[in-house]
């Protein structure tokens, strides 16, 4: 039987971070947007099963760290058990619930149509959709033939399955490791990356003993050494065993607990625990779904290949998030987003930031923005370097939070901000003053003549920036 065939104006593949951010900014600016969701949630990996849950759980971790050591305050400490089902529940229902169900209000709001089903692209202009969820298609076939004027792809990326460890029920993914029934005893984390340090902190907190096995010479190995040290040590205090240089060979299973093989310098250890996490990265979801039947052009890593604009080898197909070059980080799918959404109007827009932040929420935080003083070096550019401890601020003193530190990287003559690093309480939240700092081109004086309130966490910034001048203060 022939399938139901509808014309639509702006359709997107996919309702994450990208795509549901792509689909709102499309409908402002007049456009009729469709949404195809294979999930039965909107808002994909970071909302479901990806960056918002596993704050909830460090979250929970670092309340109940405080419950069991507040000596230090003169409170009286306790050996608080955790109800880690109730942990559960409220990260499920208060935390994920609330923040999907507001995202797919916000599609109602903006008269997005949404589409429960599964995309595959026939050709440059049309595509068809199964549905995944209730039968929402007349057609006898339960499918439907969507020509597009304009796609945007926005199908996100999936945890890399690595040899050896196939995943099943005591050999998991960062989506298990965030829907465990119980906090485990031992726990292993192979990968120590921005998710596998994150969890390996969040479980340590909750009372596992945790080991890290990461393949390079130190966790998140995207930050600058000396910040991630601090880390280092802020975890080996909670009991969390780092091995790094370390490649893992195999995992067996048993029906209570699984024995991780790994070789270090080419020795053969093991190690049993009662749940092994693998975190070696992501790879994009540019597979299953036919963009071979179009003339998108690929990479040989799987990535989209795009413009400035996020426009593809095809003039109607746009591409956005995990599929494209870049960090994969939702707020980078954010910015994309709006670029596209505002292409397809015909606005001039483009993907021209400078530097992109990046954030880890280890314990304590570490963010970074724009280059840093080694990258500078390899780009030929010549840079003055500040640094500001927080163990000089008042305000993370008196958060008991004294270690880490921000760093300033400047053009040598103009003191222009080229880059910025911050490791300590709040990082997270400083780095956009920061960002917007080196986005906007400023310099040391645009910073260091910012009032920063007193005592707080920013302080830091414009006592980096005074330094840069050659007036610190505090140091």
């Amino acid at each position: 039987m022939a399938d139901n065939v509808v014309e639509k104006d702006t359709v997107i593949i996919g309702s994450g971070p990208g795509g549901y951010v792509a689909a709102i900014r499309a409908a402002e600016l007049g456009q009729t947007v469709t949404v195809i969701e294979k999930s039965e949630t909107v808002g994909g990996v970071c909302l479901n099963v990806g960056c918002v849950p596993s704050k909830a759980l460090i979250t929970a971790g670092h309340r109940l760290r405080e419950v069991r050591d507040s000596s230090t305050y003169g409170i009286p400490t306790n050996d608080s058990k955790i109800d880690f089902k109730k942990t559960q529940q409220w990260k499920d229902e208060q935390v994920v619930a609330r923040m999907t169900s507001g995202v797919k209000m916000l599609l109602q709001k903006h008269k997005i149509e949404l589409i429960q089903g599964e995309a595959f692209i026939d050709n440059n202009t049309q595509l068809r959709v199964m549905p995944t969820g209730p039968k929402q298609f007349m057609d006898n076939g339960g499918g439907q033939t969507i020509k597009f004027k304009n796609l945007i792809v926005a199908t996100g990326s999936r945890p890399i399955e690595i040899k050896g460890f196939k995943f099943n029920k005591r050999i998991i993914d960062s989506t298990g490791g965030l829907n465990l029934t119980e906090v485990p005893k031992e726990f292993v984390v192979i990968g120590g990356g921005y998710v596998g340090t994150e969890l390996a902190g969040a479980y340590a907190d909750l009372g596992a003993h945790v080991t890290i096995l990461e393949g390079s010479g130190q966790i998140v190995p995207n930050f600058e050494k000396d910040m991630v040290d601090i880390v280092k040590k802020s975890l080996e205090a909670k009991g969390v065993k780092i091995i790094t240089n370390a490649m893992a060979k195999e995992g067996k299973e048993t029906d209570k607990d699984v024995t991780v093989t790994y070789e270090v310098d080419g020795k053969e250890e093991s190690v049993k625990a009662d749940y092994c996490m693998v975190t070696v990265g992501r790879r994009p979801n540019t597979d299953d779904f036919g963009l071979e039947m179009t003339d998108v052009k690929m990479t040989d890593r799987g990535l989209v290949e795009v413009d400035k604009q996020g426009r593809t080898s095809v003039d109607n197909i746009w591409a956005i998030g995990d599929i494209v070059a870049g960090a994969a980080l939702a707020h980078k799918a954010f910015f994309e987003a709006k670029t596209v959404a505002g292409a397809i109007s015909g606005k001039n827009t483009e993907n021209d930031y400078i530097g992109i932040p990046a954030v880890c929420f280890t314990d304590p935080e570490l963010a970074s923005v724009g280059l840093t003083q080694a990258e500078a070096k390899e780009k030929g550019i010549e840079v003055s370097v500040a640094k500001f401890p927080f163990a000089g601020n008042a305000r993370a003193v008196t958060l008991d939070q004294p270690e880490g530190f921000v760093r300033l990287v400047a053009e040598k003559d103009t003191n222009t901000l080229i880059g910025a690093q911050i490791v300590g309480p709040g990082a997270s939240d400083l780095i956009s003053e920061l960002s917007l700092a080196i986005n906007s081109q400023m310099n040391a004086e645009d910073i260091s003549l910012t009032i920063h309130p007193h005592p707080t966490l920013g302080e830091p910034i414009q006592e980096a920036a005074d330094t840069l001048m050659g007036f610190p203060t505090h140091i």
